[in-house]
């Protein structure tokens, strides 16, 4: 009954749609009616702005470490990257926005942040790379989720000291989120290759203001 409980909570905590509450709490904004229509990170930023983008970001991030810490906290025998999954579901479909939610990058961050954080750093530095080259967050979501996936299998081998041991469980999770992260993004991915992607006033290719 407590496992229960707590992947219910786990489902709940994901399902927080922060980009819209903070939207319509402090700006009387609901997120989804501009820009990309997205109620996530990326077009809390656009719209909203840097303030409420890195609040949105950081409850976004906290719900996924959050859920994962919960089997830890309440001491069952399972693997925390399972509740850490289920948050991302309520992530992307919310009971508290009609089932239509982010495209899972965020979440899944505090999911690795709080299962790996050595991994998760490493990762970070990977996607600040990328965008700094691209000036996109939408290709360095992608590359970075597909890095990650790679990662989970290379680094046990090559750099223990990041990732100690290979665990199927995250390869199979980070496979997973790569497909959907990869499927939530095919409007950008054909917005990158015609060159009319948004982006970012940050990097090489940084918008003009």
């Amino acid at each position: 009954m407590k496992t229960a409980i707590l992947f219910v909570l786990a489902y709940l905590l994901g399902s927080i749609p922060s980009g819209i509450w903070i939207g319509k709490l402090f700006f009387k904004k609901d997120i989804r009616e501009f820009g990309s229509g997205n109620s996530g990170t990326t077009n809390t930023f656009r719209v909203l702005g840097k303030t409420a983008g890195f609040v949105v970001f950081a409850m976004d991030l906290l719900k996924g470490s959050l859920a994962t810490y919960l089997p830890i906290l309440f001491h069952l025998d399972i693997n925390p990257l399972w509740f850490g999954l289920v948050a991302v579901i309520g992530h992307t479909l919310p009971i508290f926005a009609g089932f239509k939610g982010g495209k899972a990058v965020a979440t899944s961050a505090g999911m690795l942040l709080a299962f790996a954080p050595l991994f998760f750093f490493y990762s970070l530095v990977f996607f600040l790379i990328i965008l700094y080259i691209t000036s996109m967050v939408s290709a360095s979501s992608i590359a970075s989720a597909i890095f990650v996936t790679l990662s989970s299998i290379a680094l046990p081998f090559i750099w223990p000291a990041i990732l100690p041991s290979f665990n199927w469980l995250l390869t199979l999770v980070c496979f997973a989120l790569t497909c959907y992260i990869i499927y939530r993004h095919r409007e950008n991915i054909q917005r990158i290759k015609s060159g009319t992607e948004n982006k970012v006033s940050f990097g090489l290719n940084k918008k003009e203001k």
